[in-house]
């Protein structure tokens, strides 16, 4: 049977001959004036003053918006909050944790419009060179070094989006703070906790990464107001919220779970998962397809995941530490001795290809991904035919096409 799938917006036809496949896909939703819902969230806030009356008596104002690895609407939001702030003293820090600065076509993505009017406010985050301020520590030791851009200004304005993520639950709103502007030092002390069992995607309760964050977040002396949007399939707001960061935060996720969490009927032999701009610039991002649906491959199984890495591996840290072992097994002893900022990402990939088959569908040379125990395949159909004679005619099928935020689930979420 034929199918028609899209890869970075492009159509694509996939012969799958006489194996069932379910294809999941997110819920639809009606898609109103982006700018409209999020004015409207801007003077019905949550556990906040309105935008306008928290601005009253500021002047230096610090506005910290995602970098390019998001799709988040930041053009969109400074339309709504425009006449706010064009009167104010402000700066614009972009959250980029320990990701590369954004190229010209990344900035005009992220500003828009606006670019060329606060090009020389836009400040880029270093993890390791900017002055930070030393906040002190969470209770689970996480050093909370923040940019000191944000203690320096009268009150900051958090711009972001949330997604599912694989192991802080969701994207957005404490995140702004650690990873998105702290000291390198912060972010490794932080994510080291990804190795822990509770670090789960779709999960915020007693998920330790979450609670460290949001520690952290807590600790910013700042004021602080939030703007979070959720995004539909094809990156359109259906949901803004404003206000506090944790309260925001809390209900723009549950909004999450309804719409990008389906739940299938059953686990499959064959996932095919497909990963759409941004996070398939690199392998490093590309990843986070893999935990959003590998729930639903039935162990032993085989998981082709599509994703272009036109900028290849990405982070050197997590291949060169999976390059350098022989089993994943060595790779596990070697997390565990000396954690290094990255290494979560080893440790998630080796763990999943100790019980099953990772196939890739990318641009990156065969040789680089045979050496950490991927193989590679030039085209998806190659891949699944190969799959289909590996696991047989009747083998089922998952088949998703933006695996970067659909997170299937075969119960309900708990």
């Amino acid at each position: 049977m034929n199918y028609k799938i899209y890869v970075d917006g492009s159509k694509h036809n996939l012969e799958i001959p006489k194996n069932p496949v379910e294809i999941i896909e997110p819920k639809k939703v009606a898609v109103f004036n982006q700018e409209k819902l999020i004015r409207k969230s801007l003077i019905n806030p949550i556990d906040s003053p309105d935008l306008h009356t928290f601005l009253q008596d500021k002047k230096n104002i610090l506005i910290i918006v995602n970098d390019g690895a998001r799709n988040t609407p930041t053009q969109i939001v400074i339309s709504a909050i425009y006449d706010h702030i064009k009167d104010k003293n402000i700066k614009f820090l972009v959250a980029l944790g320990t990701h590369r600065n954004p190229t010209e076509i990344e900035y005009d993505r992220i500003f828009g419009k606006y670019y060329k009017e606060f090009e020389d406010r836009i400040l880029c985050h270093d993890s390791k060179n900017d002055e930070m301020t030393n906040l002190g520590s969470t209770s689970r030791g996480t050093p909370v070094m923040i940019n000191s851009e944000v203690t320096k200004a009268d009150a900051v304005i958090v711009i972001s989006s949330v997604e599912p993520h694989y192991f802080a639950g969701f994207t957005g709103g404490r995140k702004s703070f650690l990873p998105g502007v702290s000291a390198f030092e912060s972010i490794e002390k932080n994510h080291s906790l990804a190795l822990l069992d509770k670090a789960k995607i779709l999960k915020l309760d007693g998920n330790p990464i979450h609670e460290d964050m949001t520690e952290a977040a807590k600790m910013v002396p700042t004021k602080t107001f939030c703007i979070l949007t959720v995004l539909d399939t094809n990156d359109k707001v259906f949901y803004a919220t404003s206000g506090d960061i944790h309260s925001t935060h809390k209900i723009a996720s549950n909004e999450v779970i309804q719409v990008f969490a389906p739940t299938v009927k059953e686990k499959a032999d064959i996932v095919i998962a497909i990963n759409q701009s941004p996070l398939n610039k690199n392998l490093y991002q590309s990843q986070k397809g893999l935990e959003n649906c590998k729930s639903i491959l039935k162990e032993n199984g085989v998981f082709i995941l599509v994703s272009s890495c036109k900028e290849g591996i990405g982070s050197n840290t997590f291949y060169e530490l999976m390059a350098s072992s022989k089993t994943p097994d060595e790779v596990f002893q070697k997390v565990k001795i000396n954690y290094k900022l990255g290494y979560h990402k080893a440790a998630k990939f080796v763990s999943f290809m100790q019980k099953n088959k990772l196939w890739l569908v990318s641009e990156i040379e065969n040789d680089v991904l045979e050496n950490i125990f991927i193989r590679n395949f030039t085209t998806l159909q190659d891949a699944v035919n190969e799959a289909v004679i590996l696991k047989g005619k009747d083998a089922k099928v998952n088949l998703i096409h933006n695996a970067g935020i659909t997170v299937p689930r075969i119960t309900d979420h708990k």
